[in-house]
């Protein structure tokens, strides 16, 4: 390869393990997978791919789960038409 240059990045020792064996069985190192990565994000001139928040902890995943029970059989939770009657409730 002509005109190399080398970086150096700092990772979690546990994250350097799984994304080693991910290259080894996709075929490739590192190396190659920094590479792809920095080829892409040059040609589109963007991040090649969605970086998001992290997944729902356990209670909020609950809730999510509470709610789509609830909106498949209205019956199981209390509706309101007057939103000054639902705070009255609450309070």
């Amino acid at each position: 390869m002509a005109n190399t240059a080398n970086i150096n990045i700092r990772m979690d020792a546990n994250l350097k393990k799984q994304f080693e064996a991910f290259c080894a069985d996709m075929g490739m190192t590192m190396t190659t997978a920094v590479n792809i990565f920095a080829r892409k994000a040059v040609r589109e001139n963007r991040i090649p791919f969605e970086i998001s928040g992290d997944v729902p902890n356990a209670e909020t995943q609950e809730a999510i789960r509470e709610v789509k029970q609830m909106k498949a059989d209205p019956t199981l939770g209390k509706t309101y038409t007057d939103v000054d009657e639902m705070m009255k409730e609450l309070r």
